[in-house]
Order: structure tokens, then sequence, then C-alpha cells
């Protein structure tokens, strides 16, 4: 929608609302002289009720979350009791020609203390969530929203930023060169060997000694082991069952006593692991358990 056409609509509906506040006004103008109010606050009565439904709908287009359920609420409030007040004037005829008696909006004792009550009360609502909205509206600070220019110049003087506190430009990362190896060719070491013809044996030269003649010995350094210890280096250890693993550990642990045999103990001297040797130290402390009750 253009300009032109916005402010036709917005001229439309403060026409619309100017003529629905004119009604509303009789009532609720009527509505406070019965319940005591002279000429001129009767007058201003209209404005403090639906003056204030007009300024929880301005809130409600300014706030966001909480506050802005908060006058929705106050919105909602006023348009009701506004409402409840323009039915009672229409369904008692005498507050059209005020000769209606002081402080009865009802024929009814409750309902015209509830209708009494809520005229009344009003007022003293309008001031308090009136000066409410308006300072949630005053410290209402909205989210700025980042546009598209701003974005680009902030990108461009990070850029500038970094560059600058460079010391040394970046260098240019540098290709690697790939390689290929030769495949690795499979020689038969056997045939290799057969078809070698042996070599004719040589007679040794001697050397005549050399006096005052010193060679420094020179020893290869030792270079430690690198890698995995491939297995067959590794030098094979039997594998003792559980028969031999309790008889190796009763030869033991024959002169101990009960309370020097522990799982550590025997884990040291019969070489097993913690779990075997946990097994095999119940196994004798039962033994001797089942001796010393045959002793006895």
């Amino acid at each position: 929608m253009n300009r032109k056409g916005r402010v036709l609509l917005v001229t439309a509906l403060v026409g619309v609302v100017g003529m629905a506040f004119r009604v509303s006004w009789n009532a609720l103008r009527d509505i406070a002289n019965a319940i005591g109010a002279d000429n001129t606050a009767a007058t201003l009565y209209p404005f403090v009720v639906d003056g204030l439904m007009a300024l929880a709908l301005v809130a409600t287009l300014v706030l966001v979350g909480r506050d802005r359920t908060f006058a929705l609420r106050v919105l909602g409030t006023y348009t009701l009791a506004s409402l409840v007040l323009n039915y009672v004037h229409g369904l008692v005829p005498e507050l059209h020609g005020r000769t209606v008696d002081w402080g009865r909006l009802a024929e009814w004792d409750p309902a015209n203390w509830a209708l009494v009550l809520l005229a009344t009360s009003l007022p003293v609502g309008s001031i308090y969530f009136g000066s409410d909205l308006v300072a949630k509206v005053l410290h209402h600070r909205p989210t700025p929203i980042p546009t598209t220019t701003n974005a680009e110049e902030s990108t461009e003087t990070t850029r500038i930023r970094s560059t600058a506190d460079l010391t040394e430009s970046t260098p240019e990362p540098v290709p690697a060169t790939v390689v290929r190896v030769p495949d690795p060719v499979a020689v038969d070491y056997l045939k290799s060997t057969a078809s070698l013809k042996p070599l004719a044996s040589i007679e040794p030269t001697p050397v005549a000694p050399i006096e005052h003649r010193t060679v420094a010995a020179e020893s290869p350094r030792p270079r430690g082991a690198t890698g995995r210890v491939p297995d067959a280096a590794k030098s094979p250890r039997p594998k003792r069952t559980p028969a031999q693993l309790l008889d190796e550990a009763r030869s033991v642990t024959a002169d101990w006593p009960d309370t020097k045999v522990t799982a550590e103990g025997i884990r040291r001297e019969v070489h097993t692991s913690p779990a075997n040797a946990r097994l095999l130290r119940d196994t004798i402390l039962a033994d001797r358990a089942t001796q010393a009750e045959t002793t006895v």
C-alpha cells in the first residue's frame, strides 16, 4: 500500500474511533453522575476509561514480551469494564433523565454494589495502570536491526584492522610434490641362491706386521629400539594350567603364615595376573582352614 492509502486508512480509523468514543462518552457520563460525580467529573470520566484503553493499545504496539502481555491485559480489562457500564446504561432508562436514586445502578443489591465498585474503581486503576504503562514505554529500548550496509562496513573495518595488525605477510603454502615409490619386486631367494655359482677359494695374503701401529676400535653406537617388537623376537613363555599355578603357589607359600598369604605376594612370586592371584589366595587359605579343622 502506498503512502496516500495509508494516510486515508489511518484517517478513517481515527474517525470511527472518535464516533465510538462519543457514543460511549454519553453512557459513561450518566454512570458517573449516578455514583455521585459532579458535572465536571462526569464529563472527564469517559476520558479516564476509554482514554486508558487507547493508551494501552499504543503500549501494545511498542512493548514486547511480558510488558506487551501486561498492556494487553489492561486493554482487555478496561474494554470489558466499559462494555459492562454501557450495557447497564442501556438497561436502566432512569439514568438517561438523571431520575435514578443516587448510588443506585441496579435493583438487586449485590449487583448494585458490584456495579458501584466497578465504576468507582476505574479512575484509581487508570492512575495506577496508566502510570505503569507510560513508565514501561519510556524505559523500553528497542533492539536495533543491523542493515546490510552496516554489516558490510563492519566486515570491511574488521578486515582492515586484521591486515594492519599483521607484522609479516603470511607466506603462501608450498604445494607438496607427490613422489611415487616403485612397487616392490618379489624375489625368490631359493632360486636366486641356487643359481649362484660357488666362488673359488682365495688364499689370504699375508700382511707384514707394522710396528708401533695403533688402531682405534670403533664401536657402533647402540640404537634404541623403535617401533613394535615383532612376535618372533619375543621369548616364548609356556602357558601354565590352573593346576600348575596352584601347585607352584602352594610350594611358594608353604612356609608363609596366614597373614602373609596375600594376592599381591602370590602375584609377585608366581608371576601371574591379579585375578589368578586372588583365586590362588582364596584356595590356599581354604585348604589351610580345612587342614586346621581336621587336625582339631
